[in-house]
This record gives C-alpha cells, sequence and structure tokens, in this order.
C-alpha cells in the first residue's frame, strides 16, 4: 500500500473542478484527500474527480474561511487529533537537499510533519514553506514561529477560528498571541503556483481591483502595530 499520512487532508477549492492541480499530484502519488466544495459544484467536481472525494457545503458563496472553519470542525468530530489544509493550487512537494529541490513522493513530506508536529503539545500549525522562498542559501531544516500558509497541517485542539479574506495570516496571528507555536518546514517545499496566475478561488473572489488592499487593512485593524 505505501506510505500515507496519518491525519485527513482537505482541500478547499471553488471554481477550479478542470485545473485543480492540488488533487491531481496527490491521486498521482496515491495520497487520500477530500475536496471540499461548494452545492452548486459538486456535480463538476464529481465528474472529474469521484464522488468518494467530494465533499460538500451546507452553504453557497460564504468566503474560505466558513469552509476552512467547517473543515476544522468536521475533522475535530471525526475524532483527529489534526487535519492537513492544502490549497487548490499546488503543483506537488520537492526534497531540499543541498540547495536543490527534488521531487518526492509527497507521502513522505506529509509524514515526516506530521511526525514532528506530534512529538510537542504547543505546536499548533506545521506545514511546508514555499518552494520559491526555499533554495540554495536555505539552512535551517525548519523555522519557529513564521508564517505558514497553504499547506498546512492544524491541531484541532486549538481554539481559534478561521476570520476574514486573509485567514492564514490571521490564524498564525492568533496561535502565536495565544503563546503556542507554529512550525514551517524547508526540508520538504510545496511547489505552489503564485498568487493570482490561475483563476477561480480567491483570484475571482477577492484579489481583483483593489481587493488585495482591502484584504491587507483589514488585518491591520484586526492586529494594530503588528501588521
Amino acid at each position: 500500500m505505501g506510505l500515507k499520512p496519518i491525519y485527513p487532508i482537505y482541500i478547499p477549492s471553488k471554481n477550479r473542478s478542470h485545473i485543480n492541480i492540488t488533487a491531481k499530484f496527490l491521486r498521482a502519488d496515491g495520497v487520500p484527500f477530500w475536496l471540499v466544495v461548494e452545492p452548486q459544484e459538486r456535480k463538476v467536481y464529481e465528474a472529474k474527480f469521484g464522488k468518494g472525494r467530494v465533499l460538500v457545503l451546507p452553504e453557497n458563496d460564504r468566503g474560505l474561511s466558513y469552509s476552512r472553519n467547517w473543515i476544522k470542525d468536521r475533522s475535530t468530530a471525526a475524532g483527529d487529533d489534526r487535519h492537513w489544509q492544502l490549497d487548490d493550487n499546488i503543483e506537488g512537494v520537492r526534497r531540499l537537499y543541498q540547495g536543490e529541490r527534488i521531487p518526492c513522493d509527497s507521502a513522505i513530506a506529509f509524514r515526516v510533519v506530521e511526525d514532528f508536529a506530534d512529538r510537542y503539545e504547543n505546536v499548533a500549525i506545521a506545514g511546508l514553506n514555499y518552494q520559491m522562498f526555499a533554495g540554495e542559501f536555505t539552512r535551517a531544516p525548519f523555522v519557529l514561529n513564521a508564517h505558514v500558509y497553504s499547506c498546512t497541517l492544524l491541531a484541532n485542539s486549538t481554539p481559534y477560528r478561521f476570520r476574514g479574506r486573509n485567514e492564514d495570516v490571521d490564524m498564525c496571528l492568533q496561535v502565536l498571541a495565544g503563546g503556542l507555536c507554529t512550525v514551517q518546514v524547508n526540508v520538504f517545499v510545496a511547489n505552489k503556483l503564485r498568487t493570482m496566475t490561475i483563476a477561480g478561488g480567491q483570484t475571482d473572489s477577492d484579489y481583483l481591483g483593489d481587493g488585495r488592499l482591502k484584504m491587507a487593512r483589514e488585518l491591520e485593524r484586526r492586529w494594530p502595530g503588528v501588521v
């Protein structure tokens, strides 16, 4: 059967059934996952990836924070200690070794992060750094209390909720302000596409026009003196 992650993997996705590259690389690696979609998109996602891989949110158009909180609640109710949330625009996972980013089996990367996080009671968030931010001059195998976005292992015991449109940044700040830790892993990295390079998701809903500025201002209001 091969190595598998211990904790469930969820991919919140919207308007990307035709180009969901995260689901494609996980399927190719034989890694189990669920796509979490809105009711109106159920059929197109099921046609592409199969009914067994699609979970349907109770409501439409409630935003990404709603989706992420629903996932966390579902995983918690299932009795999981942690769960993964992956963005739907990740092409694969790489092993960072001596400055080279080498394609690898993503299941190994997930298990390494899980094993590391489970050694400690205060690691609320762990996950992979972006490939674009790690390379020849990266020396630390991991960085404590840094941002962890897009490929995230979240402790279900964490009391905080996703909020607003910069929900990943806000969640990391809530965790750190609450005295818990984040772990940004460099030994494995996520080959994530740059923001706004493909249609769908937040590109269509939050990033157009002055959307990025509004997102930053919202975060600034929540975290004055930090953002």
